[in-house]
């Protein structure tokens, strides 16, 4: 059956008068709606879940860089780099560096990985604090904190005023890793004098894991070494779903995942970090297993697709909420 409508002259005229009754209506609204901006702003917690363990991405900060390529692909000609950046829509003399702890209620633990810049940090960074209050949660009811490795932005945060942060906590981090570090002179440079001051204080409550060993049932240290002698990165298992905690294994979803041999300024082993790039990205493009990349674009989780020689990043989306 048809729907017939008729128009009368009555009701074009309502219909008139409707449309100037709208457009006063409008121009009042505009009128109200000289609001300052507020910028750009990112929601500082992101949640995921792997089986039963609940998994928190935490914006401890973001920092713009000019002149990437004093950092990134410093082994590559600017042409190439200019050219990668511009097929990747990303700009080639600038970028935003993310930070980005994680933490996991395990359902009998909470568990922090790593834990930002810290007290010391720029305005931009050292917010770690208060995202994992946005998440629910309290330094206090923290039980267990892991480094991944000894550099400042992932070590700042264990001290407040001279006191642990997560004062109910026990610690992990890497044999390699902590034995390298310690065994320095604590004025050597800035990670030395930092470790001195925010980790060596709570070593006695520390355990040292090599990789293989576990920081919790279901939650696997994975040998990573080249960024740092001990850069040890986290394998997540549970109710048979998969994500790794890959830290500083790329620094950048293009420049280092993307290009695993591009060389980055802060690895310290540039060979050894390269090849432990190819051998975690690849595993994780074969086996589509998700991860967080500590400096991956805020919320810091996704997937990898190889790419000819290379891979490219995959932003999760919806897949770990279904």
């Amino acid at each position: 059956m048809g729907l017939k409508v008729e128009l009368t002259r009555r009701s074009a005229l309502l219909g008139a008068g409707g449309a100037i009754a709208g457009a006063s209506l409008m121009t009042s609204n505009l009128a109200q709606a000289a609001a300052d901006k507020q910028g750009a702003m990112t929601a500082p917690v992101a949640r995921y879940q792997v089986g039963e363990f609940e998994v928190n991405t935490l914006l401890d900060g973001a920092v713009s860089v000019k002149e990437p390529q004093k950092t990134f692909g410093m082994n590559v000609d600017a042409d190439t780099f200019t050219t990668t950046s511009a097929e990747n829509f990303i700009p080639a003399d600038a970028f935003k560096a993310y930070f980005t702890p994680t933490l996991v209620n395990t359902g009998s633990e909470l568990i922090l990985f790593d834990t930002g810049v810290g007290e010391g940090g720029r305005p931009a960074r050292g917010n770690m604090r208060a995202a994992l209050e946005s998440a629910g949660y309290t330094p206090e009811q923290v039980d267990v904190v892991v480094i991944t490795h000894m550099h400042p932005d992932h070590i700042g945060g264990l001290m407040e005023a001279g006191a642990p942060a997560f004062p109910n906590a026990r610690y992990v981090t890497g044999q390699t890793e902590y034995d390298f570090w310690s065994g320095m002179d604590p004025e050597a440079n800035g990670v030395t004098k930092l470790m001195a001051k925010n980790v060596k204080p709570l070593a006695e409550k520390m355990t040292f894991l090599k990789g293989g060993e576990s920081v919790a049932s279901g939650i696997t240290a994975v040998d990573a070494h080249g960024h740092t002698p001990g850069h040890t990165v986290y394998m997540l298992e549970n109710g048979g779903q998969q994500l790794l905690l890959a830290a500083d294994t790329a620094n950048h979803y293009v420049w280092s995942l993307a290009r695993p041999d591009w060389e980055v300024r802060f690895d310290m082993d540039k060979e050894a970090a390269a090849a432990t790039r190819k051998s975690l990205i690849g595993m994780l493009a074969a086996d589509k297993i998700p991860f967080v990349g500590y400096h991956m674009p805020f919320p810091a989780v996704g997937y990898v697709a190889s790419d000819g020689a290379g891979f490219r990043y995959v932003p999760a989306s919806y897949q770990m909420h279904l």
